[in-house]
């Protein structure tokens, strides 16, 4: 890591902090439904995972014994508002199965094993990818992982920090920027989705973004 790269990220992160303050997220009550959210949010707006989220808080599932004993259809149902309902009702429990037999649904145990060894176990559950499993790392158990989404590609893609070949694990070496800090990594991809969402969209709008003039 080159310290104008440093340089880069720090003034990346300086400008998003400065226009957006702390973005404080991810939004959820305890690890478990953060990891829900985690399977939920793939391919749709946070909005509607959400609302999935919300019909289990209703019917009080929400736990790991409890999403269990829904089964495939019924839980299907509760999370319908996410999309992809049936595919990620497989994928939720199958996460659930991998918590009960590795941990016996114990996430304060989980959370105290080492970060390599959670990723490659999380990475062996059905439909769950490097991105998925990283939010649960950074967000849910506490560990410092920088999370890779297609906002943080877009991003640095655009500013020429990465070309179109750097791999999740190259970019996410470089996003991270030699630090290991738990609240810069949460703020730092917190607040690359804001400024996605605002201004770096498929088709960029640059005018009035904090990241105007940025680049290697």
């Amino acid at each position: 890591m080159s310290a104008k790269s440093t340089q880069i990220l720090d003034e990346i992160y300086a400008r998003l902090l400065e226009r957006y303050g702390p973005q404080r997220w991810w939004p959820g009550d305890g690890p478990l439904e953060v990891m829900v959210g985690a399977i939920l949010v793939q391919n749709t707006a946070w909005r509607n995972a959400e609302k999935a989220i919300a019909n289990l808080k209703r019917g009080a599932a929400l736990s790991v014994e409890g999403l269990l004993k829904l089964g495939p259809s019924e839980l299907a149902e509760r999370i319908r508002p996410a999309g992809y309902f049936n595919r990620k009702a497989e994928r939720l429990l199958s996460l659930l199965r991998f918590l009960m037999e590795k941990y016996q649904g114990d996430l304060e145990r989980m959370r105290s094993e080492s970060s390599s060894k959670l990723r490659a176990e999380l990475l062996e559950v059905k439909g769950i990818g490097p991105e998925t499993a990283d939010a649960i790392l950074l967000y849910a158990l506490g560990h410092p992982v920088f999370v890779v989404d297609a906002y943080t590609y877009r991003i640095f893609r655009r500013h020429a920090l990465v070309s179109e070949e750097t791999s999740y694990e190259e970019l996410q070496e470089i996003a991270s920027g030699g630090s290991a800090e738990l609240e810069r990594y949460q703020e730092f991809h917190a607040l690359l989705v804001r400024v996605g969402q605002d201004y770096c969209k498929t088709r960029e709008e640059c005018e009035g973004c904090p990241l105007k003039g940025v680049n290697w």
